[in-house]
């Protein structure tokens, strides 16, 4: 293939650059136009906190977005607030190119499709997550940031999805002193209490602390499925010196609750069957045996060290240890047995461990060669984890189960407990990478380039000893107009590790990516606005796909193109935040069924708009929001469907698309702020996604939250 940038609608963006291009120009020869000519001060966040312009996770130090040569997205603490986002999953709802829960609501984790793939989960630059249902689910509430770094990121990362990042920022230490309250009740007998409180502990304000926890007792929309949850997150900041800072991030958490993700079966959720639709809270596993109970303590330690004054040394390690317990029931595969009521629920238990042992040193160095300014990165990473997962799994013990009529507690006293659960050996990997970076200005032009090598040995009891090895590259160009367009291209690489092998014993191979960008970025002078706009071509090779339990392949490659327009804007009394995605998609296979099929899950259009209203002339402190989510419908394979008249027909299968609305209304006076958020305005019952494999997915219904916070 040749893999020059050959996408379907390159005049849309180049339009769009010469457009920009030509107003520069303009502003240039018309006087008229008033055009600031003087240095435009470096801002790292607009006024009200919503718009954040400089992110660390493109390059690992502080860039201007504006003058990164690649797409990323980032949602300020303010912006999640005003979003009401209960999960990381709900606040990159109205991201560009972001599939936020593909797979429904589900309480085991965040879930999201960047451009077409799952992204890995990092925080504070360290990767978060190994393997599945092992990690607790962060919460929002402790984070001040979140960065969505699009495309392949390895250069900088090591292991790191063809889509994409999210890292999620910590919240750090402060000086000044301040802190919150947030009590907060909503529907499904939600109940939330948290806090938040920073400040010095001494005089000359060179220890810093700080202290964030919350508590939650609530149900879900999910029957018998509980979201319990509390953590605890002290932080102490020490400048030890004039010229050191250490920071100590800990984190002690607990989450209590089941599985509301159910595996419905086609009929009855996204084709029609004989008594109707599957009701979307219906509950498929047992009450009072079903959970998925996780727990974690993490503790990250980051070092900044300034060597001169243009050299400076950066370490970021953490160590966390984790636990799941995952008892749950559901039909494989999903059909409804002969009576077109009843399924037939197998029984799925699982035992899972994860310790991690992450680590990133890197120097820095900001000099200038004549003309020509450098911002130099050099870096050695480090992960060493151990991941046990202990598993059981029986057809059939779950016995039927009527899904319009359901009687639990039948087979209770037969079923398995965690006794049952056979000890199985665990499995080591770790990876070692190093890393260099430059990001070179001369005039207006920008060029941004990294390479990378990465060493990873993973042992198994299964399948021995496995080295991996890869060498992966980025190369970027940007030319900075004066008016504040910035005109890029970029080439990057991606390597992931797959550890194990499939079912017949063959070692899985690494999964492997590239990709092409075009994009736009714009920040008029004199304001608070941001537009970005990307066109791109991914090639995906490797991905790993489940096809049922404990039966995983690789597709060959998949083909991935895209265009993305994001735009932030704030004026004083209102904000905006839109985006537009188009991605299509196409699978290279010799697979049966999937030849040039297109990716499961993942809509071609996406359209989002989120409006803020603060009225500074009247009624000074109300605040109003809504949003608008718009998504097309996805095209997850074909099947055969037995028609009326008893013939099997195949046909495509097809999600439609569908619009959601979100509400926010508040009040902020002295120190108190009263919000109500609304999710799903009008209570519309949909599908996020159907699988080939014969899944189907309902996604969230109204949720309503109450919001009280006292400042102090």
């Amino acid at each position: 293939m040749d893999h020059h940038l050959t996408l379907k609608y390159p005049a849309l963006l180049i339009a769009l650059s010469i457009a920009l291009s030509s107003q520069a120009y303009a502003s240039e020869k018309n006087p008229d136009m008033q055009v600031d000519e003087t240095e435009m001060e470096v801002i790292t966040i607009s006024g009200k906190g919503l718009i954040s312009y400089v992110s660390a996770s493109a390059s690992k130090t502080d860039m201007p977005i504006i003058e990164t040569p690649s797409s990323i997205s980032v949602l300020t603490e303010k912006r999640i607030t005003d979003l009401g986002a209960e999960s990381l999953q709900d606040a990159i709802g109205y991201v560009a190119g972001v599939y936020n829960g593909p797979f429904g609501v589900d309480t085991r984790g965040d879930w999201a499709q960047v451009r077409g793939v799952s992204p890995l989960l990092y925080q504070d630059g360290l990767q978060m997550m190994f393997g599945n249902y092992n990690n607790v689910r962060t919460n929002p509430y402790m984070l001040q940031q979140v960065e969505i770094l699009k495309g392949p990121s390895s250069v900088l990362y090591g292991q790191g999805s063809t889509g994409g990042i999210i890292n999620m920022v910590t919240k750090r230490p402060e000086a000044e002193q301040q802190g919150e309250i947030w009590a907060q009740v909503g529907n499904y007998n939600r109940k939330q209490l948290a806090g938040d409180v920073t400040g010095s502990l001494n005089d000359d304000e060179s220890v810093l602390y700080r202290l964030t926890g919350l508590y939650r007792d609530s149900e879900t929309q999910t029957d018998y499925v509980d979201d319990d949850s509390y953590f605890i997150a002290p932080a102490i900041t020490w400048y030890a010196t004039d010229t050191t800072k250490l920071t100590l991030l800990a984190n002690i958490q607990k989450n209590e609750s089941g599985s509301s993700t159910q595996f419905f079966p086609h009929e009855g959720t996204l084709l029609p069957a004989p008594n109707g639709q599957i009701s979307s809270s219906r509950f498929v596993s047992e009450p009072g045996w079903d959970q998925y109970d996780t727990e974690q303590v993490s503790v990250t330690f980051l070092l900044e060290q300034e060597l001169n004054d243009y050299m400076s040394l950066h370490w970021n390690s953490r160590y966390v240890d984790s636990k799941a317990t995952y008892r749950t029931m559901f039909a494989w595969p999903p059909k409804f047995q002969d009576d077109g009521r009843s399924i037939l629920r197998n029984v799925s238990m699982s035992d899972s461990s994860a310790q991690a042992l992450t680590s990133d040193l890197r120097l820095q160095a900001e000099f200038d060669t004549g003309s020509v300014e450098h911002n130099l990165t050099f870096g050695v990473d480090y992960q060493d984890v151990d991941t046990d997962t202990d598993r059981l799994y029986i057809p059939g013990a779950g016995g039927l189960l009527d899904l319009y009529n359901p009687k639990y507690g039948l087979n209770i006293g037969s079923l398995p407990t965690g006794d049952d659960i056979p000890d199985t050996p665990g499995e080591n990997n770790n990876q070692l990478g190093v890393y260099l970076q430059d990001s070179i200005k001369f005039g207006q032009f920008i060029v941004s380039g990294a390479l990378r090598h990465d060493w990873v040995e993973s042992n198994t009891v299964s399948n021995g000893k496995q080295d991996q090895t890869a060498t992966t590259g980025r190369l970027g160009l940007m030319y900075s107009f004066d008016s504040g367009i910035a005109p890029y291209v970029s080439y990057a690489q991606s390597f992931q590790p797959i550890y194990g092998s499939n079912e017949q014993g063959i070692a899985f191979k690494p999964q492997e990516g590239e990709q092409y960008e075009l994009g736009v970025k714009y920040q008029p002078s004199g304001t608070e606005h941001l537009f970005t706009a990307a066109i791109f071509d991914i090639t995906d090779k490797n991905r790993k796909q489940s096809a049922g339990p404990n039966l995983t392949s690789q597709l060959g490659e998949v083909q991935i193109q895209g265009l993305e327009l994001e735009a932030q804007l704030e004026w004083e009394e209102i904000d905006v935040y839109a985006s537009y995605a188009y991605t299509d998609s196409e699978k290279h296979t010799n697979k049966v069924g999937e030849v040039d099929a297109k990716l499961a899950a993942m809509p071609d259009h996406m359209l989002s708009t989120w409006l803020t209203y603060r009225p500074q002339s009247f009624w000074h402190g109300f605040k109003a929001g809504v949003g608008f989510r718009y998504v097309g419908e996805t095209s997850d394979g074909s099947v055969d469907v037995l028609t009326p008249g008893g013939t099997r027909v195949h046909t495509a299968l097809n999600t439609e698309a569908y619009h959601l609305f979100d509400l926010m209304l508040g009040y902020e006076f002295s120190d108190i702020d009263l919000s109500l958020n609304i999710d799903n305005l009008t209570d519309e019952t949909v599908i996020t996604s159907c699988l080939a494999r014969g899944d189907c997915f309902y996604g969230q219904r109204r949720t309503i939250t109450a919001n009280l916070r006292y400042k102090f």
